[in-house]
């Protein structure tokens, strides 16, 4: 008749870890290419002022910069010492702050329009008035949710 065997333990097998560099380099090409890098340099110098209550802001993809402070020594030569409003990439006049709004809006959907928030990374020695002139130039655009970048200070 059949014969019966005695069972054995029931061990788990190993791993084999053959394919683990396969996965790891598909895992690096995947964050390589869904991994967004700075979209604008920034051509002026901005020191935030410092504050003590900081709140972040949760949507980063929501937000739109305006820098203002006085272009970087490498562009000091050609554009002087005075200060600067930078929008995306380039240096512009508050004149142009609807056109930027209009074209930030454009980019995102409907739905996002109304949670889209201005954030300002002003020099905290830049002078006021052109920070009245850009939230005056905001209010026309009806861009109403204004951030203020700022920094913790430092405990000394």
């Amino acid at each position: 008749m059949s014969r019966f065997r005695k069972q054995r333990k029931n061990e788990i097998p190993v791993i084999s870890t053959a394919s683990l560099p396969d996965i790891i380099f598909m895992l690096l090409f995947f964050f390589m290419v869904t991994t967004q890098l700075r979209k604008v340099e920034v051509r002026v110098e901005t020191k935030l002022p410092a504050v003590w209550e900081v709140k972040k802001l949760e949507k980063k993809t929501l937000i739109s910069y305006i820098y203002v402070g006085k272009p970087v020594k490498s562009l000091r030569e050609k554009l002087g010492d005075s200060v600067r409003i930078q929008l995306n990439d380039a240096f512009s006049d508050v004149s142009d702050i609807p056109r930027f709004i209009a074209a930030e809006r454009a980019t995102k959907n409907s739905a996002e329009i109304p949670q889209m928030t201005v954030s300002l990374k002003i020099d905290e020695k830049a002078p006021m008035g052109i920070v009245t002139d850009i939230k005056q130039e905001l209010r026309k655009c009806n861009a109403l949710k204004i951030n203020y970048s700022t920094r913790k200070p430092t405990d000394k």
